[in-house]
């Protein structure tokens, strides 16, 4: 088995654990303003970690290229060793910053539904 099919269905593991509370609700025969609420808040939630869920696995996946690429680049010439190490740390920098992102747009998912919930 490929890393990529593990990596998949590791992904669609975690989702389908994620989504497993919202599985469990009762089928709403009549829909009520408060329970349409609840099921918006639990998609919400559902939503907002497979958010997080994806752009930490990606970051941690390009993280680990990325040093391993600099690692090898730095064995190869050693003399470049400065601008491949302040190349990395750049883009360690960038690639930590889109995953702080994501947390920002998870947050604000879980705080605006939050907000409608109550």
């Amino acid at each position: 088995m490929s890393k990529t099919v593990k990596a998949l269905s590791l992904l669609v593991f975690g989702l389908v654990l994620a989504a497993a509370p919202l599985l469990a609700q009762e089928g709403a025969q009549a829909v009520e303003l408060g329970k349409s609420r609840a099921s918006l808040f639990q998609l919400s939630l559902i939503v907002g970690a497979a958010i997080i869920t994806l752009s930490v696995a990606a970051g941690a996946f390009c993280q680990a290229k990325a040093i391993s690429s600099a690692c090898e680049g730095i064995s190869r010439n050693p003399a470049g060793a400065p601008h491949i190490r302040f190349l990395l740390v750049f883009g360690l920098v960038l690639i930590e910053t889109l995953v702080i992102y994501a947390l920002l747009i998870t947050i604000i998912i879980l705080m605006v539904q939050w907000g409608n919930y109550v």
